[in-house]
């Protein structure tokens, strides 16, 4: 959840071009829908709709990291401090997800 605030934050100072406003949106849509699928994963009714929806984490987690990677070498993000900071934070969630949904698989 954390991840999605700070980039709400973040995306609040972009310039209003059309990438920045596109990518920014997009960005916004798939770091929120990891916090909100992770919270119905915690809840999940099953081991297998626990997996689907850790799965579907990883997956805007991914996508998340691709925008914020494009997003720097677009130069669109310029505190270049907290883009570094995003894009750590969101690999770190990733392995933490892949680890998660294999310790799972296996039990």
């Amino acid at each position: 959840m954390d991840v999605a605030v700070s980039i709400i934050k973040t995306c609040k100072y972009l310039d209003k071009s059309f990438a920045s406003e596109h990518l920014s949106k997009q960005l916004i849509r798939s770091s929120t829908s990891v916090a909100l699928n992770y919270g119905e994963a915690r809840g999940g009714e099953s081991t297998r709709d626990y997996l689907h929806k850790m799965k579907i984490c990883l997956k805007e987690l991914r996508e998340s990291y691709i925008n914020l990677k494009i997003q720097k070498g677009a130069g669109l993000i310029s505190n270049i401090l907290v883009l570094e900071q995003l894009i750590d934070e969101n690999n770190q969630l990733i392995s933490i997800f892949v680890v998660s949904t294999k310790n799972t698989k296996t039990r």
